[in-house]
């Protein structure tokens, strides 16, 4: 009797482009020996929309609703950074009202990333129903956003200085609420996933990154943290006023899927802690810079005119980028999220570089899913927390 012989051809695979409602038009071509991932190569730019020239034609104003297209499921960060990197770069003062509610709605914006993170990831590993209970909370963070700056997804509401409009009445009751509400939804799903048996087997040991590794990939946010190392730029920079509440940096020290999962839980209980206390603490005054210069003008001020005191959503003057660069960044949800810029005497950017964490974060997936099983690169992907609008920009 002759023995089959088995053959040893190894099979290519197309992976994606998904739909954007995933994780983005990512396409991965996957090589396979049977089930087992031999080498894995990401195909990017489905997405790519040149934000980064487009900056260069656009004052920082005009520039501003452009952005939340990078990562539209944390639109906040994107519109933070925008206004941080002329702030620097022109000395300009954001009063302490201003920064408190920056503060809110940033950790807001980082809750409802997180959510929507944890909804798709659960369903990529075969558990439905967190999809639909990560809803609930979402949905109501995002009627504060639209309470607060009239839309729910872009907002448009960061301004050089300060805030487009201040909180409107009741917003802060509303959200103190909220936040009672939804550290009981966070208790529940920890007890939904966090200890089921199916969960901890898909996801316990998979996608290990030691803590050098990390730090050598310039890996940051949840990926970093979850291998060990606890750095956070809102302890690091002290940027806007973080340094006035009392909150802990989540990280955990396995750097596997199951690590990454915690982190990001943790971090919405923190969130949730730093909203409470900024609520409580909200400090009265003006919430743009703008205001303070209307109100030292003289009293036939352009600022005092009809048009712009009652105009809810103010248009704030342009004004020149002086001949400087700076590096500026903020902790997004996914990471650190910077801006290298470049200012050239007018009111254009010379040069708008863009360092997505996405991006950076996603160069390492080929090395995570090499002799790991086919259904384990879903599991692998999903706790990357990508974004393909920002990794293509």
């Amino acid at each position: 009797m002759t023995v089959p012989v088995t053959r040893k051809d190894l099979m290519i695979v197309n992976m994606g482009p998904h739909h954007p409602s995933m994780h983005g038009v990512l396409r991965l071509i996957v090589t396979l020996d049977g089930e087992d991932v031999i080498d894995c190569e990401p195909i990017l730019g489905y997405l790519h929309r040149g934000m980064e020239k487009i900056a260069e034609n656009r004052t920082i104003i005009q520039y501003l609703p452009y952005v939340t297209r990078w990562d539209y499921l944390a639109t906040m960060f994107t519109e933070a950074i925008t206004v941080n990197a002329p702030e620097q770069l022109e000395n300009v003062q954001v009063p302490q009202r201003a920064s408190y509610i920056r503060v809110i709605m940033l950790e807001l914006s980082r809750i409802a990333s997180h959510l929507l993170w944890l909804g798709p990831f659960m369903a990529d590993i075969g558990a439905q129903t967190p999809f639909f209970y990560i809803f609930r909370e979402r949905e109501l963070i995002y009627d504060l956003f639209e309470a607060a700056t009239g839309m729910r997804m872009m907002h448009n509401y960061f301004r050089i200085g300060g805030v487009a409009a201040d909180l409107p009445y009741g917003w802060i009751d509303k959200c103190l609420d909220f936040c009672d509400y939804s550290l009981t939804g966070v208790v529940e799903y920890q007890k939904l996933i966090t200890w089921n048996p199916i969960f901890l087997e898909r996801v316990e040991g998979v996608g290990i990154i030691v803590g050098e590794e990390a730090v050598n990939w310039g890996l940051s946010g949840p990926m970093l943290r979850a291998s060990g190392i606890q750095w956070d730029l809102r302890k690091v920079d002290h940027y806007e006023c973080y340094n006035e509440f009392d909150w802990e940096v989540q990280w955990q020290k396995e750097g596997d899927s199951l690590a990454r999962y915690l982190v990001r839980i943790g971090e919405m209980k923190e969130s949730i802690k730093i909203i409470q206390q900024a609520l409580e603490g909200i400090p009265g005054g003006p919430y743009e810079n703008l205001e303070v210069r209307r109100f030292d003008r003289a009293k036939n001020s352009e600022w005092n005119d009809f048009e712009y005191r009652f105009i809810s959503k103010k248009p704030s003057p342009n004004f020149e980028l002086s001949k400087q660069e700076l590096y500026v960044r903020v902790e997004a949800p996914k990471g650190e999220l910077g801006i290298y810029l470049i200012g050239d005497n007018s009111g254009f950017p010379w040069r708008w570089k863009i360092r997505p964490p996405g991006f950076i974060n996603l160069q390492i997936l080929p090395q995570l899913v090499k002799r790991m099983k086919l259904a384990d690169i879903m599991t692998i992907l999903g706790s990357i927390d990508i974004i393909m609008g920002e990794v293509d920009r």
